[in-house]
């Protein structure tokens, strides 16, 4: 079996806009490592997100295991909904923004 031991970190950017950066301790802009050996989808970001960077009331952002209603996803400025969704493999450098289409409260 070969190792995966020497691959590199799995470099993306995360965005967070019109609200949504109220709730990752209003940061509006990430760059994020995530362990190369692994395979990481949209599903696997969102968890790590979770446990990760999410400062404020997470059912804002997270519902079961995908983003609430009211949250828009862009992948390298496509909608998500084009490219899998959850399943969505997340690729060296891509950017990944969510804009929250939820305001008032």
């Amino acid at each position: 079996m070969m190792s995966n031991q020497n691959k590199p970190d799995l470099k993306i950017i995360l965005e967070f806009s019109a609200g949504a950066e109220l709730l990752f301790g209003n940061i509006k802009r990430r760059e994020i490592s995530l362990d190369g050996t692994q395979k990481w989808t949209i599903a696997n970001l969102l968890k790590w997100m979770h446990v990760n960077i999410l400062t404020e009331r997470p059912e804002l952002f997270i519902q079961g295991d995908t983003v609430r209603p009211g949250i828009l996803v862009l992948i390298n400025d496509t909608d998500w909904e084009l490219l899998g969704e959850l399943e969505y493999e997340l690729q060296p450098n891509d950017n990944v923004l969510f804009i929250s289409t939820l305001h008032g409260g």
